[in-house]
């Protein structure tokens, strides 16, 4: 896959008009293209405050000086760079479905949000950091800054590949005790981890992280469309299991599958945590635009 499969640059302009937002975690070192509410040293305006001896001059408002006779410096906004880190799980459940429609393909659909997300955090300046959760060593791109490193984030994310089974607990607090500076974190991922995932994110909470939690699914594991006596091998592991479909066991499937989303919402609102729960169906750029938007992680 190269990386003109992942977005267009209609898709693009988008994504430049947005910023990635945090609201709970600490201020970056270094000047980005964020507003802060500090008072510091940027091009936009605050507000006045009285001069007092010793101000620098050039920032003496010499047409209030004019009319008031008296002098005010102007107070200019801070500007800050945001610790941005985007992790993807790339075990096996997340190459489904293997077949039809590529573009339901849930690994594609993640790595088309992790691209988005980091091309909007590479046009604001911020601090960005990409990794994957997977069954092997973690192959992370960055720390880097800046729009210079769009293409070279683009091949990253392009080339990644799906393999094995995941756990994310152990791969997130992996990242906890590794990842640096802590800041907003992105998990993209199916969720389905046979140990779970809430340890995991407890640790990135407890390290002072930000965290959103964007669930992938494809259609046919929200709605199964089977029926009968079958087969099933799982993708990750390839074990098999004999079962038979009927109407009230496809029933229980929906209402326990429904019951485990609801379990996640009620969590990660309960640990204040960003969470999306997302179908492939539907188009990837909805996340970004609207979802991100609704929960004031993006704006």
């Amino acid at each position: 896959m190269t990386d003109q499969k992942l977005f267009d640059e209609k898709t693009r302009r988008k994504l430049e008009q947005l910023m990635l937002v945090a609201t709970r975690v600490r201020a970056g070192a270094m000047k980005g293209e964020r507003r802060s509410t500090k008072r510091g040293t940027s091009i936009e305006f605050a507000d006045y405050r009285d001069y007092t001896r010793g101000d620098d001059l050039r920032r003496l408002d010499w047409n209030i000086y004019a009319r008031l006779e008296r002098p005010f410096i102007k107070l200019l906004e801070d500007e800050e760079d945001l610790a941005v880190h985007l992790l993807i799980d790339t075990s096996a459940s997340m190459g489904w479905p293997q077949e039809g429609d590529k573009n339901l393909n849930k690994f594609l659909y993640a790595q088309r949000l992790m691209a988005g997300l980091a091309y909007i955090s590479l046009a604001t300046n911020d601090r960005l950091t990409l990794s994957t959760l997977g069954a092997g060593r973690a192959v992370q791109y960055g720390p880097v800054r800046g729009r210079g490193y769009g293409l070279a984030m683009l091949n990253y994310v392009s080339g990644l590949q799906t393999e094995g089974v995941v756990d994310l607990n152990a791969t997130l607090k992996s990242y906890a005790l590794r990842g640096g500076r802590p800041g907003l974190c992105f998990v993209v991922s199916d969720l389905m981890s046979p140990n779970g995932f809430q340890d995991g994110v407890n640790a990135l909470l407890g390290k002072g992280y930000e965290v959103g939690l964007i669930q992938v699914l494809s259609p046919d594991e929200v709605v199964p469309p089977i029926g009968g006596d079958l087969r099933l091998v799982d993708i990750e592991t390839g074990r098999a299991q004999e079962v038979s479909v009927d109407g009230g066991m496809r029933d229980l499937y929906l209402k326990r599958f429904s019951e485990w989303r609801d379990g996640i919402q009620a969590e990660c609102v309960r640990r204040g945590v960003h969470f999306v729960t997302i179908e492939t169906s539907e188009a990837w750029e909805k996340v970004i635009l609207q979802s991100l938007r609704r929960l004031g992680a993006v704006k």
